[in-house]
C-alpha cells in the first residue's frame, strides 16, 4: 500500500512539472509575438520612441519599428525604400495615395503585427506578415478612396518592369480604373500585396482587427488586438485550461481510487 501510493506521489509530481514547462513554453510563444519588429528591409531591430515621425506615420511615434527617415520617405512618390510609384498609370488621386501611405506607416512602423509574422526566402528580406485581419471599415474606406484611380495590375508584389529602376506596367497590361482590377474592397485588400491583409468582418473598435488608421491621443488600439491574437496562437486563449482541468480530475480520481 505505502509502495503503491510513493509511486503516485511520484506521478503526481512528474505530472505536475511537466504540466507547468507547458504552461511556461505557451506565456513564451505569447510573449514572443508581442512589440517585435520584422526582419526586413528598413526595419528596427527593436520597437521604440521615435518622437519626430513624419505626418501619417505620427501615430506610432511613441513606439515604432521605423526610423524618422523611413517615415519621411514612405511620404513620397518613388522612394529609395522601394523605388515604387504609385504614378505608374497616371497621378493616383490624393485621397487615394494617403491610404497607401498609411499602408506604408502600418508596415514599417507598426509593433504589433508580431502574431502574423511568416519566416520567408527573399533577397531583401526574412520575414513578412501574412493575413493581418484589417478591419472592414478601413479597407471599405481605402477602395472607395481609389475608385478614381488607374492601375494596370492586381498583384502589387511582382510582375513590374524595373528596367527604368522603378515600377512600370509590364508589356501588355492596360491601365484601367482601380475597380477593374479590383471589383470589391476585399479584392483589394487581400490580393494586392499578396494577402498580407486578410479583410476582417470586424469593425474598428472592437480589438479583434487591426486599424490602419487611428488616433494616438486614445491609446493604439491593436496594441490588444495583438494581444488576443497571441493568446489565441499560443493556445493560451479562453479553451485552453481545459485539458488541464480534464487531465487534474483523470488524476485526482486515479489517486482516490
Amino acid at each position: 500500500m505505502a509502495q503503491r501510493m510513493t509511486t503516485q506521489l511520484l506521478l503526481l509530481l512528474v505530472w505536475v512539472a511537466v504540466v507547468g514547462e507547458a504552461q511556461t513554453r505557451i506565456a513564451r510563444a505569447r510573449t514572443e509575438l508581442l512589440n517585435v519588429c520584422m526582419n526586413a528591409k528598413h526595419h528596427k531591430e527593436k520597437p521604440g520612441p521615435e518622437d519626430k515621425l513624419h505626418e501619417q506615420c505620427r501615430p506610432w511615434r511613441k513606439n515604432a519599428c521605423c526610423s524618422t527617415n523611413t517615415s519621411q520617405e514612405a511620404h513620397k512618390d518613388v522612394s529609395y525604400l522601394y523605388r515604387f510609384n504609385w504614378n505608374h498609370c497616371g497621378e493616383m488621386a490624393p485621397a487615394c495615395k494617403r491610404h497607401f501611405i498609411q499602408d506604408t506607416c502600418l508596415y514599417e512602423c507598426s509593433p504589433n503585427l508580431g502574431p502574423w509574422i511568416q519566416q520567408v526566402d527573399q533577397s531583401w528580406r526574412k520575414e513578412r506578415v501574412l493575413n493581418v485581419p484589417l478591419c472592414k471599415e478601413d479597407c471599405e474606406q481605402w477602395w472607395e478612396d481609389c475608385r478614381t484611380s488607374y492601375t494596370c495590375k492586381s498583384n502589387w508584389h511582382k510582375g513590374w518592369n524595373w528596367t527604368s529602376g522603378f515600377n512600370n506596367c509590364p508589356v501588355g497590361a492596360a491601365c484601367q480604373p482601380f475597380h477593374f482590377y479590383f471589383p470589391t474592397p476585399t479584392v483589394l485588400c487581400n490580393e494586392i500585396w499578396t494577402h498580407s491583409y486578410k479583410v476582417s468582418n470586424y469593425s474598428r473598435g472592437s480589438g479583434r482587427c487591426i486599424q490602419m488608421w487611428f488616433d494616438p491621443a486614445q491609446g493604439n488600439p491593436n496594441e490588444e488586438v495583438a494581444r488576443f491574437y497571441a493568446a489565441a496562437m499560443s493556445g493560451a486563449g479562453p479553451w485552453a485550461a481545459w485539458p488541464f482541468l480534464l487531465s487534474l480530475a483523470l488524476m485526482l480520481l486515479w489517486l482516490l481510487s
